[in-house]
């Protein structure tokens, strides 16, 4: 089952999945929902695959800093360069 979110910016189609957890997790889960910071357990999700994805973002930079301070970076002087 589908559910649309409308938005004045933008309309996301989203997808519902199911995950199992240990119940100690879901306690977790639980209490952090409880304590009001997020809404719901799926707000929760939400927000740690949104950092997980930034983490990935930050490790790429990183990788790509060390490749410049190696001298391996190539200075780009227009976007086609990048081809």
């Amino acid at each position: 089952m589908a559910k649309v979110v409308k938005s004045k910016k933008f309309c996301t189609m989203r997808k519902i999945i199911n995950i199992s957890l240990p119940e100690e997790l879901k306690k977790e889960v639980g209490k952090v929902v409880k304590s009001g910071r997020y809404a719901t357990a799926s707000e929760f999700f939400r927000d740690l695959i949104r950092l997980w994805k930034e983490e990935e973002l930050l490790q790429e930079l990183r990788e790509s800093q060390l490749e410049i301070a190696r001298g391996k970076g190539k200075v780009l002087k227009s976007l086609k360069d990048l081809r």
